[in-house]
């Protein structure tokens, strides 16, 4: 067996429509559709029939915080470039959403924040693919700051 790419990522969320306003109006996400009587949504970047599927589950613990098992965060794909990423930047901004980190792992660059729910989310751009064909090391190098 081969993987072919990582399909998709499922949520439960507290409250649908936060979430839907953060992953749908904010990043950019299309609703594909509702199940379980309007309690969930998939929603896609145009890839798939669906790469997110948010469950409302209402109040209920959320994650822990701090390292443990299990999920530590989903990257998202937002550009081709350092430019897009400054974009995607100044519009949490202007939203409100607080970055977490801002990181250059050589094959990406990357903003870190909280989805509604306290879920990590990576929004990244890719470098150019020659840094890790040519090198498939490249992956594990160092993480340095990211200046933007």
């Amino acid at each position: 067996m081969n993987a072919h790419y990582l399909g998709h990522v499922v949520f439960y969320v507290k409250d649908l429509a936060r979430s839907l306003a953060f992953y749908r109006d904010l990043l950019g996400f299309k609703e594909v559709g509702a199940a379980f009587n309007g309690a969930a949504a998939a929603l896609t970047s145009g890839r798939t029939h669906h790469e997110l599927l948010l469950i409302q589950v209402g109040d209920v613990p959320g994650p822990p915080t701090g390292r443990r098992r299990g999920l530590y965060h989903v990257g998202i794909k937002v550009g081709d470039s350092l430019d897009e990423l400054r974009q995607a930047k100044g519009e949490l901004e202007r939203a409100g959403i607080p970055i977490d980190g801002m990181s250059d792992h050589t094959v990406s660059q990357s903003l870190y924040l909280r989805d509604p729910d306290g879920n990590e989310v990576e929004l990244y751009v890719d470098a150019d693919e020659s840094v890790w064909k040519n090198n498939p090391e490249a992956v594990l190098s160092p993480i340095k700051p990211l200046y933007l």
